[in-house]
């Protein structure tokens, strides 16, 4: 439970607090809540639900099948370089991420323009 409650302190710390916690049927997540609750005036909700944490699990899937055959990265530098530009693809193609313009643009044509680059029609 302690680990939990730092992990939680860092997390709200950083981020700020949120209104409510998606978490797994964790005991020692839901206990850190408590104690964090216990010290607020407004509650931060913890929805204890399996399925709530699975919205985000098929994103790794699509990573997993492009880095598959890469077989190995040589350094960490090189696979967050690699892994920031697949999320930022995957990120552009649903709609999460966009620029001005980007109705009118393939999804290529995006990425180019993050880059500054103009690709040539």
């Amino acid at each position: 439970m302690a680990a939990a409650k730092l992990f939680f302190d860092k997390a709200i710390g950083a981020n700020g607090a949120p209104d409510q916690v998606a978490m797994d049927k964790s005991g020692a997540n839901k206990a850190a809540i408590d104690v964090i609750n216990a010290g607020r005036d407004v509650p931060i909700l913890a929805r204890q639900v399996a399925y709530l944490k699975n919205i985000v699990e098929p994103d790794h899937g699509a990573i997993k099948r492009v880095t598959k055959p890469m077989l190995n990265f040589k350094s960490l530098r090189s696979a967050g370089s690699v892994l920031a530009g697949i999320e930022l693809i995957h990120m552009t193609r649903k709609g999460q991420f966009t620029i001005d313009g980007a109705e009118t643009m393939s999804f290529a044509d995006q990425f180019s323009a993050l880059a500054g680059v103009i690709r040539p029609v």
